[in-house]
């Protein structure tokens, strides 16, 4: 059997690609831009977040939040780690992050005015996070698929915490509802904007889906997410922002309004709301942390024939 057979072999038998496996170079390829936009997702994603720790209305919900943004850091690390053994090391990553060469989410792009903003990323932001990323955990690359499990569960609790978040706010006073209002308002089509381009239009979707990196299209698995997301926003009494929005009895499904494209791709260029602040917020931090990069390098050289040493 040929390497390419073999390739072949495993994805129709539906089991994992491991690192030491012959894999096509556009494979390869594939998977590494994916991943990488993924794990920069993460680190960018901190920043929004970040930025109402110090405001947070209590002790209870700035513990939640710095744990929250923790564990962005965490997922993070662990897909940079999947994307190392494909061959590419984490500093060539951050490099072409800094240098525009690579992206990440759109969604990071758009500021967060309010503390109701904590809510809606949460509630919609992860919410298309997870419907995204329960499939990944079945892709065809094992150590992405592994490294997806757990940032699925983290993700959930995430969803959960955001919703919560925003089930206080529209329980709560007229001006905190009109507050949870206003933030569904500002992220609901920039969440629906997550799950990339519609598929007639993308050039990766159709090659991933057959090669089983991705197990659903973008236009498939945004349906899912407002098919979930449209009774939530029923049950907390607020207004989806779409005039459109109609219950289809015939498909099963919450039909949606026209997706503004042209927005998506001024971010996506780097056009956005917030983009040059936050690539220029993760260079000043990466650059910040090159003394403590270079004491781990070298003392992992002085005491390279020492395991004790380097293990400590």
């Amino acid at each position: 059997m040929t390497p390419e057979e073999r390739f072949e072999a495993i994805l129709a038998a539906d089991e994992k690609v491991e690192p030491r496996d012959w894999m096509p170079d556009a494979y390869r390829k594939t998977l590494i831009r994916q991943i990488a936009q993924h794990a920069h997702s993460e680190v960018i994603g901190q920043q929004p977040e970040g930025n109402w720790i110090t405001r947070a209305p209590s002790l209870r919900r700035k513990a939640i939040l710095v744990a929250k943004v923790q564990d962005e850091a965490g997922h993070g690390l662990y897909l940079y780690s999947a994307a190392e053994t494909l061959g590419i090391s984490r500093d060539e990553l951050q490099d072409l992050l800094h240098a525009g060469k690579q992206k990440y989410s759109s969604i990071f792009n758009y500021p967060t005015l309010s503390w109701a903003d904590m809510g809606a990323i949460g509630w919609l932001v992860d919410g298309a996070a997870i419907t995204n990323q329960v499939m990944l955990t079945r892709t065809s690359y094992g150590p992405y698929a592994r490294a997806m499990i757990r940032i699925c569960k983290e993700e959930s609790f995430h969803q959960r915490q955001g919703y919560e978040i925003m089930l206080t706010l529209a329980n709560g006073s007229a001006e905190q509802k009109a507050m949870a209002q206003d933030a569904l308002d500002r992220w609901w089509w920039p969440s629906l904007m997550m799950f990339g381009p519609p598929d007639a239009e993308s050039t990766h979707t159709e090659q991933s889906v057959k090669w089983k990196i991705k197990r659903e299209t973008n236009d498939q698995l945004r349906q899912r997410f407002v098919d979930a997301t449209v009774p939530q926003a029923h049950f907390l009494g607020l207004t989806v922002p779409d005039p459109d929005l109609h219950w289809d009895e015939d498909s099963g499904h919450w039909r949606f309004g026209p997706i503004d494209w042209d927005e998506f791709w001024e971010v996506v260029k780097g056009n956005g709301p917030c983009n040059k602040e936050r690539l220029a917020h993760k260079v000043q931090a990466w650059e910040d942390g090159a003394w403590v990069r270079d004491a781990a390098r070298a003392h992992a050289a002085k005491h390279a024939d020492d395991p004790m040493e380097v293990s400590a």
